[in-house]
This record gives C-alpha cells, structure tokens and sequence, in this order.
C-alpha cells in the first residue's frame, strides 16, 4: 500500500495556531465557526501537544503556548502578523455567531469588490479570521477597474506608503 504524502483530510499548506489554552480553544472554534475537534494529544503534565479540528472540507491544528517548546501565542509577540482566511455558504451567518461567541469585528462584513462578502474578526487569543462567501465572479479587467475605484475612495489612505 502506498502512503499518500498528504495524509487524508488535509491540503498542502494547513495553519497551526499557537493558543494559551489549545483546549479552551477547541470548545471557542466549535462554537464560534463550527469547527469540529477530531484529535487530541497530551504532553506529559497535560498540556495539549497537538490537536487537530476540521471546518468545512480542511483541517487546521492547534498547541498550547509553551516557552520550553519555543510556541508563543500572538499575545506573547505583541499580536499575530497572518490571518485565517474561511470560506463559507452564509457569511453574514457565521460572522454574527463568531462575534456572539466572544470575537471582535475588526473589518465589517459587506461586499467586496473582488467578488466576496467579506469581513474580519478577531478571536480571543488574538488571531484573525476572515470569513468570506464567494458571491461573484469577477474578470481580471473588472477587477482593475473595481480596486482603482475602491482605493481611489479611500483618500489616497489604502494603508501603505505614500
């Protein structure tokens, strides 16, 4: 039998978040985006070593911050410099139940030039999450045309150098 070199039920590239509590946060995933919690494993003295959640049709990993195994929750750096990126059928659904479970709105939910409904929210252990519905197909050229008009609204302020 061939071993496949992605195991079953994960892609290429899967995100591992650092959290304080990894167990406190398994409960906070399954009730803020649904995810479900499928593997658990204990370091000895009970902290969470590795666990695994699936949302949808991906898998992402969790581990308590631990200083002896050189993990630190974005707390421990001052905040996190990545983002989650979730794809889901009801957007405004899922980010009403995120924010009810105890996330922060950082970037409110509406339609996207590029095509989403998408918004951003912060969970308590400083991670960000984008939750995003696919709700049009946008061509190259549109696109162009859509960001030149979305940052020319923005006051020459997008963010970035000037």
């Amino acid at each position: 039998m061939t071993v496949r070199p992605v195991p079953e039920g994960f892609n290429t590239v899967n995100c591992y978040l650092i959290v304080p509590s990894a167990r406190e946060a398994m409960d906070f995933y399954a009730k803020a985006f649904g995810a479900e919690p499928t593997v658990c494993m204990d370091a000895p003295g009970g902290a969470v070593m590795h666990a695994e959640l699936r949302l949808g049709n991906s898998t992402f990993m969790l581990t308590d911050a631990n200083p002896q195994w050189n993990k630190k929750a974005p707390a421990d750096l001052g905040g996190s410099p990545i983002a989650m990126h979730v794809y889901v059928e009801d957007a405004d659904a899922i980010f009403a139940r995120a924010v009810e479970a105890g996330c922060k709105p950082i970037f409110p939910l509406a339609d996207q030039f590029w095509g989403d409904r998408f918004g951003q929210v912060e969970d308590p252990y400083g991670h960000t999450w984008g939750i995003a519905t696919h709700i049009e197909d946008v061509p190259p050229e549109e696109m162009s045309k859509r960001a030149a008009a979305f940052f020319a609204s923005m006051s020459g302020d997008c963010g970035g150098a000037q």
